[in-house]
């Protein structure tokens, strides 16, 4: 097993769903076969798209996942998938070096500049040391929360990592860390406000009452992303979660007929359209709101 970068863009040439599966050429498959079982890092390029003139990436580390399997492309010679799990998005993306420190020694040449031809490798293994410091940078608002001795200076890049009682991997993937990164990306996205309602609702300690809704549910396999996620009030939380709203893949609010009384209905905004993520990268993504419509709602 070997850790590895995976890189992959807004708008991908490829069929990824980072969430689930990543797609690749022949010419990663022994990389990608090493990472098997072992913990991978999503990186998202300056080019948003195929298009070599693109532009509007972020160049930063964004989520950690595993992978589980490695699958031929049924459609496509000489192209593959690998399978993930145990997705989770960094609570603030990592630019790729942090001044003159860069995540990954092999995309420095001796002189301190970026190696190029490194850098241009889709697929690109990493040492467990190096996988730690991009995960401690990726969670340092999350970790400071979780508890204080998780905190850590992140930013700084000390000739050993840090060795702590329980490895980080272990504390991460835990049920209580996964939420709390959740909630952080969800409610910064959607500025803490309902998605279906267009309320903000800020109670008197400051803290903001909107809630963190998974669209698939962490026990139907749905993922913490935050494509997967969407910020909403308590109430409209409990009517999402039982099937008496959904959202189409064009964020009009559906509502399940008959079954919400109209005094709740009057809380809905009244074009009926979801308050989305600017970031398209950021908005519900179409497999979890099918999912949620075919299996949830009861329209």
């Amino acid at each position: 097993m070997a850790k590895a970068i995976l890189t992959t863009q807004v708008d991908p040439a490829y069929d990824d769903l980072p969430e689930v599966r990543y797609h690749f050429p022949r010419t990663y498959l022994r990389q990608v076969q090493q990472a098997i079982g072992d913990w991978i890092v999503y990186y998202e390029p300056r080019r948003s798209s195929a298009d070599l003139s693109s532009r509007g990436g972020r160049q930063a580390y964004f989520a950690t996942a595993r992978v589980d399997r490695v699958d031929a492309d049924p459609s496509r010679s000489d192209h593959f998938y690998a399978f993930v799990s145990g997705y989770l998005e960094f609570d603030h993306p990592v630019s790729f070096r942090d001044g003159e420190q860069y995540f990954e020694a092999a995309l420095v040449r001796e002189d301190g500049k970026t190696n190029k031809g490194a850098f241009g490798r889709a697929v690109r293994p990493i040492s467990d040391r190096e996988y730690d410091l991009i995960l401690r940078a990726g969670f340092t608002r999350i970790l400071g929360e979780v508890g204080a001795e998780d905190r850590s200076d992140a930013g700084a890049f000390a000739e050993e990592a840090a060795v702590f009682e329980r490895p980080l991997i272990e504390r991460v993937v835990s049920r209580p860390f996964r939420d709390a990164a959740f909630v952080v990306v969800v409610k910064e996205a959607y500025g803490n406000t309902c998605a279906v309602t267009g309320f903000k609702i800020i109670n008197g300690g400051g803290r903001a009452e909107v809630q963190a809704a998974h669209i698939r549910p962490v026990a139907d396999q749905g993922p913490d992303s935050i494509r997967n996620g969407i910020a909403l009030s308590g109430t409209a939380h409990w009517l999402f979660d039982r099937g008496l709203i959904s959202i189409d893949d064009d964020y009009t609010i559906l509502i399940a007929k008959d079954r919400v009384p109209e005094p709740v209905v009057r809380f809905l905004r009244t074009d009926r359209r979801a308050l989305v993520p600017r970031r398209l990268d950021q908005r519900p993504h179409s497999h979890f709101l099918r999912y949620h419509r075919k299996n949830i709602f009861k329209g």
